[in-house]
């Protein structure tokens, strides 16, 4: 990935989450980060990928996001001083999801290990 593409993936983040923490309202106890954005190397378009917490909650969120997807990439034209400005499609951060589950696995695996017990002669 080039440098300049980057640099626009990670202004879009930054811009996005600032206009959906300040002028998007979320329901009572749903937590909504933009995790990553992945622009096309034409700059045409540009997936958002959300994660919501709780997840069962991720559905609502996302149809909500998308039916107010023109008013947001308008406020994104108007932000961001470069052209073209890629259109914006909300995905859902599955990657989360997964880390949070290998998170887990640890866990249980941590509970489940019985280290041997301190010897000190060993190794010799």
């Amino acid at each position: 990935m080039s440098g300049r593409l980057q640099r626009v993936n990670q202004l879009i983040k930054k811009e996005l989450s600032q206009i959906l923490l300040r002028e998007f309202e979320f329901p009572v106890g749903v937590l909504v980060t933009v995790t990553r954005v992945d622009s096309s190397a034409n700059l045409i378009k540009a997936k958002v990928f959300i994660s919501v917490m709780p997840e069962e909650r991720s559905s609502g969120v996302l149809e909500n996001l998308n039916q107010k997807i023109f008013a947001l990439q308008q406020k994104i034209n108007k932000r961001l001083k470069m052209r073209p400005v890629p259109q914006i499609i909300f995905l859902a951060e599955k990657k989360t999801r997964e880390a949070g589950r290998i998170e887990e696995i640890l866990e249980e695996l941590k509970k489940d290990y019985d280290p041997p017990p301190f010897d000190p002669a060993y190794p010799p």
